[in-house]
């Protein structure tokens, strides 16, 4: 043994470790851990240097925790020692966990579930899918949410990038608001956030379907049937239907319905209140309020008159050779009895008739047996249909709105210069009901009425009939009354005798959109940009109901022809029909892709047309509170004006494409049936679109143009093309004029107004 003291290394072997043999020592743990030269480089040898600190960095993780669970088990720590057991086995090589379980995951277990979720649905058998497809969005908005709350910014970012485009042609608005939001902080700022979290989002399923999801869900809850299972149970309301014969939910309606219905929701689906989906229908009209769509009963003292005076008509003027009687015909067209299926005049007091009431009721008798009937398509051609489109001049865009009188004499038209300008649609002066003065200037064939201070955005004519026969001294048939509406917040009524404003209704917060008289001009409705919408009566100075649910503006407002319901329209995307006697909403319509521009209710009151910016027109059927149809033809821009035949069977529309369309609003039978539509190109040509690509002479100002047969092509191609849907009768575009209004005449011609815009 050398002399040199313990602790000591070795000259010349410094950062070594000592062998077993030879002259060298053996150190004992302690003293090679002080030693800075031995510490963690040394290399693994046999004897003592096998359990130093050099020889741990090349040990594997495993082997460290064989290691450790030896030692905890030889001091007798059990508890420690099977508690490191079950984690160790968790682990792989590397020492990294291993996840069996979606949950266990992170912020990559809701993109699992995800996932996994559509693939089942993708799979599923096509009579469920239309179910299943409901469940991807509530899945998709409450997992991004969990995402940014549970503070997982890149897993949030990634999964709304990697399935936003699957609704953004159905929830492009909810998908703009929700995009900016990655953090907590965000979540709680956005008000889309807030809502869909402080609400449940209702889904209703078929029992066979939910069946089906639950059983999945179960059996796949490790690869992320759990994750879903949670999100459905905390943030979702599911409700199961039975399937039956006559349901929308029956097998031949599933298998029969049309492609573009295959993504519908159900009436109640979504969170209350707020719809950023396609609609319809029928899933819970069970559960829907009854309505009552019939007409209102005639008053028993008007009835007796009316009839009185009709056969006093039919002794003067008998009816021709296979004419009916007009007490016949009256007789066919009125109510007499309140049942369940009409509104009680209880229910919607008006005021007691007068002789003005029973004389238009006489004449819209005479309008009604005499008019142009149209049954729609006879051997697949339309019937042929004459307009009479009238185009203003020289108005530098600032025509906002226009209206026709009922008794088709008299054109108002809304300007951005603050006044309404009223004309006489044949061109003679309107006559005074008062001597005009000697310094006042004589009667004109138009009238200027100043009032608003700011745009005139709807004008709405009184009820009333043409008299082409002298009447009773002090009876008129003409419309007394005009509404207006303007972005100074007011209402105005002005009388048409003494072409003044009478009364000023304030009552909105907000600019007044559209405005319309009720059937029997007792009512009138609003639409504002407040988001709601106003009942009102010509005798009282402030509103009877206030109609409030759309998220946004209410654009368009139009009454149901026995007064007892009022529908509104919003840049929302929905339709709400509101009852006039309780004020409350009972039907919600949705499935618009872009913003109402305009609605009307058929007048057998069974049917409702809504049209949007987006060139499409949706039929729906308001008693099951379903959509029978959409038609396409015109394009983007706007559709602003829908009218509907006599006997509810044609529809015609005008709109911002400078067209006037005209649809037969029954389903289309053999082949028209399987035809899709074809590709025509948008734009007004001056020509008249007929079938099979040909053409008609120009549509000129004030003068009728016939047409019949679905829209064909023979026009230049102009701008974007748009696909025509076989409901199409015939198409009449002018030149470049936008189409404001359209109106059905109680004879079933067609007016129609609107702007040169060159």
């Amino acid at each position: 043994m050398s002399g040199q003291p313990p602790g000591t290394p070795v000259p010349g072997s410094a950062g070594t470790a000592p062998s077993t043999g030879g002259g060298g020592m053996n150190l004992p743990p302690q003293t090679q851990q002080q030693q800075p030269g031995n510490a963690g480089s040394a290399t693994a040898g046999t004897g003592g240097a096998a359990g130093g600190g050099g020889a741990m960095g090349a040990i594997s993780p495993q082997n460290l925790n064989s290691i450790v669970i030896e030692y905890l088990c030889k001091k007798g720590y059990s508890r420690t020692e099977a508690m490191l057991r079950i984690e160790s086995s968790a682990t792989d090589k590397e020492g990294r966990p291993i996840i069996n379980r979606a949950e266990d995951a992170g912020g990559e277990k809701y993109m699992r579930a995800f996932i996994l979720l559509r693939v089942w649905i993708e799979q599923s058998l096509d009579i469920y899918k239309p179910e299943y497809k409901r469940l991807l969005w509530p899945i998709f908005v409450y997992s991004f949410l969990n995402l940014a709350e549970e503070f997982y910014p890149r897993e949030c970012e990634a999964f709304f990038n990697k399935f936003k485009d699957l609704f953004v042609a159905d929830h492009e608005d909810d998908i703009r608001k929700l995009s900016p939001i990655y953090l907590p902080e965000h979540a709680t700022e956005n008000e889309i956030a807030q809502l869909y979290r402080t609400h449940k989002y209702r889904i209703t399923l078929t029992s066979v379907a939910y069946f089906n999801l639950v059983q999945f869900l179960e059996a796949k809850d490790k690869e992320g049937g759990t994750v879903l299972i949670n999100v459905l149970q905390r943030c979702c309301e599911i409700k199961t239907v039975d399937r039956g014969p006559s349901e929308r939910h029956s097998l031949a309606a599933l298998l029969s319905k049309n492609d573009e219905e295959e993504d519908s929701l159900g009436q109640e689906d979504g969170i209350p209140g707020h719809r950023s989906g396609p609609s319809t229908t029928g899933d819970t009209a069970a559960t829907l309020p009854k309505l009552r769509l019939g007409q209102m009963p005639m008053e028993p003292e008007l009835m007796g008159d009316v009839q009185g005076d009709l056969e006093d008509e039919d002794a003067q003027k008998p009816p021709a050779a296979g004419q009916p009687s007009l007490v016949e015909v009256f007789q066919q067209s009125i109510k007499r009895e309140e049942d369940e299926e009409a509104p009680l005049r209880t229910d919607l007091p008006l005021p007691p008739s007068k002789a003005r009431d029973v004389a238009m009721e006489v004449l819209k008798v005479k309008e009604n047996r005499d008019r142009y009937k149209l049954d729609g398509r006879t051997g697949g051609v339309g019937p042929g249909v004459s307009v009479t489109m009238f185009t203003f001049h020289n108005t530098f865009d600032s025509i906002n709105c226009l209206d026709f009188s009922q008794d088709n004499l008299l054109v108002a038209a809304g300007t951005s210069d603050s006044y309404i300008r009223v004309w006489t649609l044949d061109g003679r002066a309107l006559k005074p009901s008062i001597a005009p003065g000697p310094h006042e200037p004589p009667p004109s064939n138009s009238r200027r009425l100043i009032g608003h201070s700011s745009d005139v955005y709807a004008v709405s004519f009184s009820p009333s009939v043409y008299s082409p026969d002298p009447l009773p001294a002090g009876v008129t048939t003409h419309p007394q009354y005009l509404l207006s509406c303007s972005a100074d917040k007011t209402i105005r009524l002005w009388s048409l005798d003494t072409w003044t404003c009478l009364v000023v209704y304030k009552g909105h917060m907000n600019p007044v959109w559209d405005i319309t008289w009720g059937p029997y001009g007792h009512y009138f409705v609003t639409g504002s940009n407040d988001k709601t919408a106003q009942l009102w009566s010509t005798d009282h100075i402030t509103s009877l109901r206030i109609f409030a649910g759309h998220d946004q503006d209410v654009d368009v407002v139009c009454f149901h022809p026995n007064s007892g319901y009022v529908f509104t329209g919003s840049c929302d995307k929905t339709v709400r029909m509101w009852s006039v006697t309780t004020g409350n909403s009972v039907r919600l319509f949705s499935g618009h892709k872009g913003n109402i521009t305009s609605l009307a209710c058929s007048p057998d009151g069974k049917l409702l047309a809504s049209a949007d910016d987006a060139g499409a027109i949706l039929l729906w059927d308001l008693a099951p509170s379903k959509i029978l149809k959409r038609m396409r033809g015109h394009g983007k821009g706007g559709i602003w004006s829908l009218s509907w035949s006599v006997e509810s069977t044609i529809l015609v529309s005008g709109g911002a494409d400078g067209t006037v369309r005209v649809w037969d609003v029954r389903f289309p039978t053999g082949e028209a049936a399987a035809q899709q539509g074809r590709v025509v190109s948008e734009g007004g040509t001056g020509t008249t679109l007929n079938a099979g690509g040909a053409t008609a002479g120009p549509n000129t100002t004030g003068t009728g143009v016939a047409g019949a047969g679905t829209a064909g092509s023979g026009a230049k191609k102009k701008g974007k093309d748009v696909v025509i849907t076989p409901d199409q009768i015939s198409a009449f575009p002018t030149k470049k004029s936008a189409v404001y209004k359209v109106h059905f005449t109680r004879k079933n011609l067609i007016l129609a107004g609107g702007a040169y815009l060159p």
